[in-house]
């Protein structure tokens, strides 16, 4: 087991093939559990809706204008975290997903804790985000981080929108 001060996060330059097909992979394994989860399942990426097959296949191009945080144990990508420029004041958190086999070692709150620290340094005064209801876990870490639930800004039915000040986390 690797122990939780092993694992750094970096923003993903888009410049290394490896980082590249890690992310790739991430992303897949996020959108097929999503849909699974949905109660839509698909068995491959070729199946997902169009927006999120092209996240899978061109990472570069869907998140041109994001930084993209990958958290990494030695050379191995095991989460990975999007997160956009500022708009009207406020970034949003995408895509948080962490390799299985690395949950319960803090992944997903270092990452989260960098989008913070990344949106506070792009200018952003809020960080926004939506999850899905059943995802308890994930919403019980955003709450622990000092999201609050707000009034919906996507109106799919079981998501749950959410938003913190950006500052110092605790």
């Amino acid at each position: 087991m690797t122990p939780h001060s092993e694992i750094a996060v970096v923003r993903w330059s888009g410049e290394d093939p490896s980082q590249l097909d890690a992310l790739a992979a991430l992303l897949a394994s996020y959108h097929l559990r999503t849909q699974d989860e949905k109660g839509e399942p698909v068995t491959a990426v070729d199946s997902l809706p169009d927006r999120y097959r092209a996240e899978v296949r061109d990472p570069r191009a869907a998140f041109a204008d994001a930084a993209v945080l990958l958290a990494v144990c030695g050379e191995t990508v095991v989460g990975c975290l999007v997160v956009t420029a500022p708009a009207d004041g406020r970034s949003e958190i995408k895509r948080l997903w962490t390799d299985p086999e690395f949950r319960g070692r803090g992944v997903a709150s270092r990452l989260i804790t960098a989008a913070l620290a990344q949106a506070a340094q792009s200018g952003a005064g809020t960080v926004q985000l939506s999850v899905w209801a059943w995802r308890t876990a994930a919403v019980a870490l955003y709450e622990r981080l000092g999201f609050t639930a707000t009034e919906s800004w996507d109106a799919r039915d079981r998501l749950v929108c959410m938003e913190r000040v950006v500052g110092p986390v605790s």
